[in-house]
């Protein structure tokens, strides 16, 4: 059994107005209250139609992410039950029945509203008739006073004003909490450490902050725009001698919300480091407090783009001192994200640097201001495992295959998690769909009780699973 601890713990200072507490190792508590919450990625960007589309073509499948809601929203809004879930297109049956049956979990109502009925409704352009009039309307008559979605924008506030139901963050807190360049400020302001940073007000700025990282002594460097989301808003320069195609291919539209980021690319073989970490802490903020209920490690691609998570990280278990660190520094960070406004889950992602003699330095990246790709995985693993370890990978099908296909091999083949039975298994967390109605890609999550545990399963179910697939 992983030591994750057990307890409940206040972390920061002792006369803070807002506490934070660290609740790993048990099931927190979330919201007693429900909610209607609109699932729409394609809004994470605050209208920002250029970084839309970016992330719609590097992700693909846009429309079916949000069915990754499905099996954790009365968890999370566990008020009646009486939630509603608002996605772009239905998810699959036979997932939906696993999650119901096989996995006893309670589901929210769903239905169905398109990304461009979605923007119209929030700019009050409400057709006279037709389906869209009757969600509309069927929100309107929820008993929650409540509206959320993955970003708190114009569109969902306009929707919440038509509907006469409040929005559980502020616009403005949503919006100033997922932005890297406020954060940054804060960050130097606490005196917590910072990578060395030049600030670029527009695109003409860029090529004289990376030559500053090349005199600093870097190799490499990257340009972060304000607001991001799976690698979109990130350029990496893995050569500041080749700085001047980079800073000519910066666009405009990564200097919409303020200046950009640009920042030396901390790797091991320079300045002593001899490894780089990507922790993650998971947050759920209230009016009254906030939760730190995971620690987690990411899984990113050579680009730093998201590619799964597993907890615990597995180096933390014979360093207490920078897990101590990391939650330290978590606390101050979310202590800034609860005054901008913001309510509900959220992540803290971290860079640590390991230096000789087990000495190390963390580093604040990025607050994430949502539901992000580990709020999933971590709300079940807690759910169903509290003191448990997990891991999450997306499998991208080489042959598009139908979900009851999927859960059949899993079940087939003794490797799907089943409550109460399983003391380890495969929980298929969502099921991205094509317009063929087949499954293109799925995001997997592998429940045991050691780190050791949940890579060996996520290596039998690729052995088992007989249909090709990339890690996506």
């Amino acid at each position: 059994m992983s030591d994750l601890g057990s307890h409940v713990r206040p972390v920061g200072f002792a006369d803070d107005l807002v506490r934070v507490w660290e609740v790993i190792g048990r099931k927190p508590d979330y919201w007693d209250r429900n909610v209607a919450f609109v699932a729409n990625l394609l809004g994470m960007f605050f209208g920002n139609e250029e970084e839309t589309r970016m992330l719609a073509d590097r992700v693909g499948e846009m429309d079916s992410y949000g069915g990754r809601l499905l099996p954790i929203l009365n968890i999370v809004y566990a008020g009646s039950g009486e939630n509603l879930l608002v996605l772009e297109r239905a998810p699959d049956p036979y997932l939906e029945e696993y999650f119901s049956g096989t996995a006893g979990l309670s589901l929210p109502d769903v239905a169905i509203l398109t990304h461009e009925d979605y923007v119209r409704i929030g700019a009050g352009d409400v057709p006279e008739s037709g389906e869209v009039v009757e969600l509309v309307e069927q929100m309107a008559d929820l008993s929650t006073e409540h509206i959320d979605g993955y970003v708190t924008d114009a569109a969902l506030t306009g929707l919440a004003d038509a509907l006469g139901k409040r929005t559980c963050s502020t616009m403005e807190g949503s919006r100033r909490g997922n932005n890297k360049w406020l954060l940054h400020d804060y960050l130097e302001s606490e005196g917590l450490p910072v990578p060395l940073t030049a600030i670029a007000e527009d695109s003409s700025e860029v090529r004289g902050c990376l030559a500053a990282m090349e005199r600093a002594g870097f190799h490499g460097g990257v340009v972060k725009a304000p607001m991001g989301a799976s690698g979109i808003g990130l350029m990496k320069v893995d050569s500041l001698a080749d700085c001047d195609a980079v800073a000519n291919a910066v666009p405009q539209h990564f200097f919409r919300e303020g200046p950009c980021l640009v920042q030396g690319w901390l790797s091991p073989g320079q300045f002593g480091v001899t490894a780089v970490r990507s922790p993650s802490a998971q947050l759920f903020l209230s009016d009254e407090s906030i939760i730190i209920f995971d620690l987690t490690e990411q899984i990113l691609s050579g680009d730093s783009v998201h590619e799964g998570n597993e907890s615990p990280p597995p180096y933390l278990s014979d360093r207490p001192e920078w897990r101590e660190e990391l939650l330290r520094q978590a606390a101050v960070a979310s202590h800034w994200l609860h005054d901008q406004g913001y309510r509900g889950p959220a992540s803290v992602d971290f860079l640590v640097t390991e230096h000789g003699g087990g000495k190390c330095t963390v580093y604040v990246c990025e607050i994430n201001a949502r539901v992000t790709g580990a709020t999933y995985p971590s709300v079940l693993a807690r759910h169903f495992m509290p003191r448990g370890c997990w891991l999450l990978r997306n499998l991208r099908f080489e042959e598009p295959v139908p979900g009851k296909k999927i859960l059949d091999l899993l079940k087939d083949s003794h490797d799907l998690f089943v409550p109460g039975e399983s003391e380890f298994g495969v929980l298929p967390v969502n099921f991205n769909s094509g317009r063929d109605g087949l499954i293109h890609k799925g995001q997997f999550l592998c429940l045991a009780s050691s780190p050791t545990d949940s890579k060996l399963l996520h290596r039998i179910v690729e052995l088992d699973l007989p249909c090709r697939f990339d890690r996506d």
